[in-house]
């Protein structure tokens, strides 16, 4: 009889640690419902919106192309973009910023790192990096229409931003979140003439970038 009760003892309390270990379970698994529901909906409340960015200001002092057979192009560009955070709770932490310029898809400079930052609420910030291109190898695809733009004097370009960023609210942070801004610059070479030394061209209306989070 003894035996027996030892093992109806054991068994008991073989149950009340399965009890006590679901009990755990199923308060942490609450606890972590409750936080992540929590943050859906502060979410949606404030429902950031991913930041406007402009093309203020464009200055190509330097566009050279070599021609065949080395279709090599040298370039320097001063460029102004601005952003503005349109959210009214929301800050945008900065954290890499690169800026390089292209030409119908192929990148034609370096890239340039801007220097990270933090946004406020509805604050405007503005970059002016100069992006260098120094003989960059030209596919052999875009030869023509190099020639016929340099020829007209007009020239399509795209001035792109890529980087990381976060949202911050209070003392939280988001995590961080892939930046893509293209910002499509149309220039007039000055005079409508381009020289083998380079034209200087200036582009001066704001254009609105397309931006991608």
């Amino acid at each position: 009889m003894s035996s027996s009760k030892d093992s109806c003892g054991d068994h008991g309390r073989r149950c009340e640690r399965r009890r006590w270990w679901r009990r755990c379970i199923g308060y942490t698994l609450l606890f972590l419902f409750l936080v992540l529901l929590a943050i859906f909906i502060t979410w949606l409340v404030l429902r950031p919106t991913k930041p406007r960015f402009y093309l203020r200001h464009a200055t190509v002092n330097q566009f050279n192309y070599s021609g065949p057979p080395s279709n090599l192009l040298s370039t320097v560009f001063q460029v102004t973009v601005s952003s503005r955070n349109p959210n009214d709770r929301i800050g945008v932490h900065y954290d890499r910023l690169e800026a390089y310029a292209s030409y119908r898809y192929q990148q034609i400079t370096l890239r340039a790192r801007l220097t990270p930052l933090y946004q406020g609420h509805n604050d405007v910030v503005l970059w002016s990096p100069v992006l260098f291109g120094p003989a960059i190898p030209i596919a052999p695809y875009l030869c023509d229409a190099i020639k016929g733009d340099v020829a007209s004097g007009f020239l399509q370009l795209s001035v792109r931003l890529e980087g990381r960023i976060r949202w911050s609210v209070g003392s939280w942070d988001s995590g961080r979140y892939r930046l893509f801004v293209d910002c499509p610059a149309f220039l007039t070479f000055q005079n409508g003439v381009s020289t083998a030394e380079g034209a200087i061209v200036q582009f001066q209306q704001p254009s609105r970038c397309s931006v991608e989070v």
